[in-house]
């Protein structure tokens, strides 16, 4: 199918489908006036990495994920536990950071509102 039916079929934009061409995470073939066509099967996968990009994983993550998908093994499967693992640890530090952050403007928020009650 052409990528504007894919596009609809897979629930996503043209744009979405062609970034992930670029970022090598989905392939087409090419016609002989160089359209792209994909296959019934790569809608599944477009679903697949909208859920990793949903679980906030980048391009490059989801990439180095993929081998997983197009080749079962236990080792894949390690290397894909351990780079999920990897993730989950940088959104943790991540998540810390926020945290003190909110904490440093709630402070803020309190000097503040308490300079605006001396003006009253």
């Amino acid at each position: 199918m052409r990528i504007g039916e894919f596009a609809s079929r897979a629930g996503v934009s043209v744009r979405s489908v062609r970034y992930y061409e670029e970022q090598g995470l989905l392939t087409s073939t090419r016609s002989a006036s160089g359209q792209r066509h994909y296959s019934d099967d790569q809608v599944e996968r477009v679903a697949f990495i909208q859920r990793l990009y949903a679980a906030g994983l980048s391009s490059r993550t989801v990439a180095d994920l993929l081998p997983c998908v197009d080749a079962p093994s236990e080792e894949h499967s390690d290397a894909a536990l351990e780079r999920m693992a990897q993730e989950r640890d940088r959104l943790s530090e991540h998540i810390v950071a926020l945290l003190h952050t909110r904490d440093a403007l709630d402070g803020l928020m309190a000097t503040a509102r308490a300079y605006r009650a001396t003006l009253r």
